[in-house]
């Protein structure tokens, strides 16, 4: 989960909210709010805290935790959430796999598109439940790797796609996260009644960096078909994801 992003990748990151990328959490957030306004959030894997300041506008009166693994990401968070006039929240580094918080202690725990990249989402997972009160919901989105389609079809991007998949799963991730959300939450100890799932597309961007699974000329191709995609009026990207809600 500590990851050294290039800047591009950064900046990509940042565009991810509440409202763009995390609505089935707004959406119940919204519902249990009247009964708990002063409900506790933690979001797992924040990097820089769009997501996490985005919760924490949307519910003044909650208060928001934002963990990462890396913490140096945590100065660049802080500084998003004071740019926003957030008060409600705060930074610190966590382990998904061993949060410093006492079991069932969160009303809502959250992750977005960090489950995939993790050799054991099903511990993540495990993890989450455990500091989430009893009633409380554990939410997670993460997107299929195997499922992205691009328009137009350009050779590059193909070559891209290739190159995506095999990188995601060399460095330990899983490249069909999105379809395994209800197996894993079932594998992590919670019961079929207790879990709603969504799927759905979105628009994506992704961003690569150069490793033994494509040749130098395959980067070129890729690197020419991107930029002619970027100039394509028609152009288009979607891929699956997957959405769950745990009724702890």
């Amino acid at each position: 989960m500590a990851e050294s992003y290039p800047a591009p990748q950064a900046i990509h990151h940042e565009l991810r909210t509440a409202e763009n990328s995390a609505t089935h959490v707004l959406e119940k957030l919204q519902s249990i709010k009247k009964a708990n306004p002063r409900l506790s959030l933690l979001d797992v894997g924040a990097g820089s805290g769009t997501i996490s300041v985005s919760f924490a506008k949307a519910i003044p009166d909650c208060h928001v935790t934002a963990v990462d693994l890396n913490p140096g990401i945590l100065p660049r968070a802080q500084a998003i959430a004071d740019m926003a006039g957030v008060k409600n929240i705060e930074f610190q580094q966590g382990d998904i796999y061993k949060l410093p918080f006492a079991d069932g202690t969160l009303d809502v725990t959250s992750c977005h598109q960090v489950l995939t990249h993790l050799k054991a989402p099903c511990n993540a997972l495990r993890e989450m439940l455990r500091v989430t009160k009893p009633g409380g919901i554990v939410a997670a989105r993460e997107g299929d790797l195997e499922t992205e389609c691009v328009w137009p079809e350009l050779p590059g991007l193909a070559k891209f796609h290739k190159f995506a998949v095999g990188m995601m799963n060399a460095t330990g991730g899983t490249s069909t996260g999105g379809r395994q959300l209800l197996s894993w939450a079932l594998k992590a100890g919670a019961k079929q009644d207790q879990i709603t799932r969504q799927w759905w597309s979105e628009f994506e961007v992704a961003g690569c960096a150069k490793s033994g699974l494509a040749t130098e000329n395959d980067f070129e191709d890729m690197a020419k078909d991107w930029e002619e995609w970027v100039q394509r009026e028609d152009a288009s990207l979607a891929m699956m994801h997957g959405e769950i809600l745990i009724q702890r």
